[in-house]
Formats: structure tokens, C-alpha cells, sequence
């Protein structure tokens, strides 16, 4: 009985293997995690071998590439390396090549963050064209920490300081542990839905890595890009820097700093003002000097010509007696001096005895008053 079989070489069935391991999607950019079982350093790189209770394989860090690992692998330490796969034909293995090596606990804890915030980065959350510009003379400032934190005392007293007679409001919040995240969210939601507030002051003050967790969370970070009031955090100091201070409309170092921003300072306020009127009181006096230079200017020129103010003061005697013979043709003048005016109802003057018939009515225009009077008799003049 004959059977038929097909051999290949073991060339051929390395590449075989190599094309279906070096090709594979997840095997270009896998992360593994295991336990550092051997260590040997060598010019060329760092060659080591990542094992569990039941595998292991073999890894290497080229050269070029050991400055940028966050984390340096030991000898006994548990780990967490991003690599890809490789196969060497000639040996017979396959090999793990890293780029990045990472703690196993904050390691983790820092890839995870590392990996959200490449997301809300490439979402464009992090862009300054998002922010929300904080209004200048707020009426009213909501705060969201907690009632027992040291950061609501300070931010109380430098609100007060600053701006007396700002309302405050209080949205209470955890900001430490495992409900910290839900009730961050809640406490902004709550100020938001309330609508009275002009800005937001997020607050903690400081604390360990662990201790900011809840401001790295998600919901968190989206409560503050989806709210309708502008957001500043005071979170921690400049070394703690969270995905919350990165969406946040304004990011201070600490509670006291966010405050100072949220309102200005009254007393500069008076300052200014004061320097403003004091801006403008000058620029008066400035202009009436210049006004009165300018009039002692003009007085001198005409000084200089003589005939001038002769030809004016012959022209304003002029206008004085052009004045008179006016008023004396003013018809009010001539009621004065006794004089009337007959007028017929159509109010058409009355010049002639030749206009009039007996029991006419005419109205007669005195000085002070109308007569209303009635034709009795015309007399022709002899």
C-alpha cells in the first residue's frame, strides 16, 4: 500500500511558522505579563526570559531601545512587557522583542492610564479650542470637594478675602476611594441641573498617587467636558497632574490658586478704578490747558490787527440798530404803545370802513387780550 506524503524542508516549515506567527495582528503589539527568571546584560541589549508556573519565553531590549523603558527589568521582579513576536529560523525559536516594560501594580495602574488618555487625547478633549473661557465678576461660584477637606476652608476664606459678598454654593462630594468617581459626577450634575452657578472650582488638595485615582477616572473627566458651566480644578500640586486637570477649563495647582482664579481681588478692583478716574482727571486738566493756551494764542493774534476789531465793533453797531428798527416794525410793539388790530373772523386784517358791514362780528388784538365785537355803525371818513 503506497501513501502519498508531501515533505517539506525544515527551512520551509520555519518560514511556514514564521509567516503565521510574525504576521498575526495581536503578535505585532502584544503586551505579556510574567516573572523575570533570568537576566544577562550585553552590549548589543538586554536578553532575558519572562516565565509563569507553566510557560516561558525568551526576550530581548535592543540597545537603542533600554533608555525608554519605564521600568528596567530584575532578576525575581514580576512584569509587564509590550512587544512583538519573532522567529529565528536558524535556532530553531521564537522570540519576544520589547519596547516597553512596566511594573506589575502602578505599572498596570499606569498603562491603563496611559491608554485612556491617548483616547480622550486622539477625542480632541484635551484641546485648548474646547475650553470654556471663565467669566471675569462671577455672582455666584459653586464648590465640589468634601465637607471635611482642608481645601473647602481654604477656598472659602480666599473667596471671602477677595471678593466679599460672592454667594457660594456647596456641592458636597467624596473625593477619596471607590464611590469618589459617582460622586464627583453626581456633585457636578447637581450644580449644573441647580443652573445658578457661573463656575465651577473641582477641588482636593493634594495626596498621594492612589489618593487622585477618583480624577483619573472616566466619568469623572466626562462630567467635566459635558457641563455647562465652566470647571476650574485645584486638585493637587504641579507634580499631580490628572486626566481632570487636562479637560478642566482652568487647572490651578492647589485650592487656594483656584479660588484666586474664580473671582479678582476687590481691592485690586478699587485700584484700578481709582487709577482710572484719576486717568481721567488728567486728561481734563490736560485739555483745559490746552484750551487755554489755545485762547491766549487767538487773543495775541488779535492783538495784531487793529483794523480788525474796528471793522468788528462797526459791524456789531450796525446789527445793534438793524436790531432796533426791527423790534420797532415788530407788530407786538406797536400793540404796545395802544394800538390794535381789527381782524374779520376769517382773521383777514381790517384796513378800510369799505371792508366792514353793519352788525359784522370782528375780534379787535390789544396789547393783553381780543376783544370779540359787533359792527353798530359805519362812519366814512369826511
Amino acid at each position: 500500500m503506497e501513501v502519498d506524503l508531501e515533505v517539506i524542508s525544515v527551512a520551509g516549515l520555519t518560514d511556514y511558522i514564521q509567516s503565521l506567527l510574525e504576521d498575526d495582528r495581536i503578535l505585532q503589539r502584544v503586551w505579556v505579563t510574567g516573572e523575570v527568571s533570568s537576566l544577562q546584560e550585553h552590549p548589543k541589549g538586554l536578553f532575558f526570559t519572562l516565565s509563569d508556573s507553566d510557560a516561558a519565553i525568551k526576550c530581548v531590549v535592543w540597545g537603542s531601545q533600554k533608555l525608554k523603558l519605564m521600568e528596567k527589568p530584575k532578576r525575581g521582579e514580576q512584569i509587564i512587557v509590550l512587544g512583538s513576536l519573532r522567529v529565528f529560523g536558524k535556532r530553531g525559536e521564537y522570540q519576544l522583542t520589547v519596547v516597553q516594560c512596566l511594573a506589575t501594580g502602578e505599572g498596570l495602574q499606569a498603562l491603563r492610564y496611559q491608554q485612556l488618555r491617548n483616547r480622550l487625547q486622539a477625542e480632541g478633549l484635551f484641546d485648548l479650542e474646547r475650553k470654556r473661557a471663565i467669566p471675569t465678576h462671577p455672582n455666584i461660584v459653586a464648590v465640589v470637594t468634601s465637607s471635611t477637606a482642608a481645601a473647602w476652608g481654604d477656598i472659602q476664606r480666599t473667596l471671602s478675602q477677595r471678593y466679599p459678598g460672592l454667594r457660594v454654593l456647596f456641592s458636597p462630594a467624596i473625593v477619596q476611594g471607590e464611590e469618589a468617581p459617582n460622586s464627583i459626577v453626581q456633585a457636578i450634575e447637581r450644580v449644573n441641573r441647580d443652573g445658578r452657578a457661573d463656575v465651577i472650582i473641582l477641588a482636593r488638595g493634594g495626596g498621594a498617587v492612589e489618593d487622585l485615582s477618583c480624577f483619573n477616572d472616566e466619568r469623572v473627566v466626562r462630567a467635566i467636558v459635558e457641563s455647562t458651566i465652566p470647571i476650574i480644578t485645584g486638585i493637587g500640586h504641579q507634580r499631580d497632574e490628572s486626566l481632570a486637570d487636562l479637560v478642566a477649563d482652568y487647572r490651578a495647582h492647589t485650592p487656594t490658586a483656584a479660588a484666586e482664579i474664580a473671582v479678582p481681588s476687590y481691592s485690586q478692583l478699587v485700584l484700578e478704578h481709582q487709577q482710572r478716574v484719576q486717568h481721567l482727571i488728567n486728561s481734563l486738566k490736560n485739555r483745559l490747558s490746552e484750551e487755554f493756551e489755545h485762547l491766549e494764542y487767538l487773543k495775541t493774534r488779535l492783538k495784531r490787527f487793529p483794523q480788525t476789531s474796528r471793522q468788528l465793533i462797526q459791524a456789531t453797531a450796525k446789527c445793534h440798530l438793524l436790531q432796533q428798527k426791527l423790534i420797532a416794525l415788530d407788530p407786538k410793539a406797536v400793540l404796545q404803545r395802544g394800538y390794535a388790530v381789527v381782524r374779520q373772523e376769517n382773521n383777514q386784517i381790517i384796513r378800510s370802513t369799505e371792508q366792514v358791514k353793519p352788525e359784522q362780528a370782528l375780534s379787535i388784538s390789544l396789547n393783553q387780550g381780543t376783544l370779540k365785537v359787533k359792527v353798530v355803525e359805519i362812519i366814512e371818513k369826511s
